[in-house]
């Protein structure tokens, strides 16, 4: 009897450490979930990345989209993510200068466009005396912790150099457009047809190309009107790599600066970084090192000048 015990409690012995065995083997080679926190307008582009990327590879990819300004403040404040994919340079270079992330690479263009409701009747050539109507109402999105809301206030002094003045008389107007969304109206192009149209909060909005693409989509009435040589600005998109990144935190940023990731951000309507030709040799280096400096400079007089806005901005 003692023998038959004996031999059940070995069999079991070795069942439970073949089970334990197979579990710990299934465990490690699950890959592990990779993380990217990455701007708002990136949602649509980058989440057709990160499924392409999880059927090629098999890693699976949580996202997370808001505000660049917001994420990069929450990374400060310490919580983890594997990829920051940056609707500006500032925001990644931060991280970068704060050691927190690898070397900051541009992914992605994206222009700065007006979108207006049908009514303002806007076109390229009267936009800054529709900007200046006192009768029409100018929306840009919340200065600092949103690139675009800085893009906006680049714009307006573009047009102080224009015509002087223009800067407080847009500054003074401009409502901001920020808060919380409805559900529905949780995207890029959500957002501008829910500000435009179904609460009419502005009239005008500077926002980027490829979201105005999205609203229109959404509601086909909306115009989607370039901006005039004298006031456009273009984005430029960076990328880093989170210190302790896992593995698949690199690959995860190397697929999306892959012909095949660049492929499904130009669905989009994102331009690719790749078409300007990169600085080459010691002049190259030394251009990129100004180009460095001169962007850290021009964020850190952002935030230091204090731009007016209505109270009715951040309601």
């Amino acid at each position: 009897m003692k023998k038959y015990l004996l031999a059940a409690s070995l069999t079991a012995l070795v069942v439970n450490l073949t089970f334990t065995k197979q579990t710990l083997a299934a465990t490690l080679a699950a890959p592990l979930e990779v993380t990217l926190y990455a701007a708002g307008s990136l949602r649509g582009g980058l989440s057709e990345v990160k499924s392409a990327f999880t059927q090629e590879y098999g890693i699976p990819v949580k996202t997370e989209f808001a505000s660049s300004g917001s994420l990069k403040d929450r990374l400060l404040a310490g919580e983890k993510a594997d990829v920051f994919a940056s609707a500006d340079l500032g925001n990644a270079l931060t991280l970068n200068q704060n050691n927190l992330s690898g070397e900051v690479e541009t992914f992605a263009r994206n222009p700065i466009y007006a979108i207006a409701t049908p009514g303002v009747s806007l076109t390229t050539e009267n936009l800054l005396d529709k900007f200046l109507d006192p009768d029409v109402k100018l929306g840009i999105s919340k200065p600092v912790s949103d690139p675009l809301g800085d893009y906006g206030v680049e714009v307006f002094r573009k047009a102080e150099q224009i015509n002087p003045g223009s800067f407080a008389q847009l500054n003074g107007k401009a409502v901001i457009l920020s808060g919380t969304l409805p559900p529905e109206r949780n995207s890029p192009g959500g957002s501008i047809v829910y500000y435009l149209q179904d609460i009419n909060k502005a009239d005008i909005y500077l926002v980027y190309y490829t979201s105005a693409l999205s609203a229109q989509q959404i509601s086909p009435s909306l115009q989607i009107i370039e901006l005039p040589d004298s006031l456009k600005i273009q984005a430029d998109y960076g990328l880093t790599v989170l210190k302790d990144a896992n593995p698949g935190g690199s690959k995860l940023a190397d697929y999306i600066l892959s012909p095949t990731g660049q492929k499904i951000l130009a669905k989009y309507g994102f331009n690719s970084p790749k078409s300007v030709p990169e600085p080459q040799g010691v002049g190259g280096i030394l251009l990129a090192v100004s180009v460095a400096f001169a962007l850290q400079t021009k964020l850190i007089a952002a935030k230091q000048q204090k731009v007016k806005v209505s109270d009715e901005r951040y309601s």
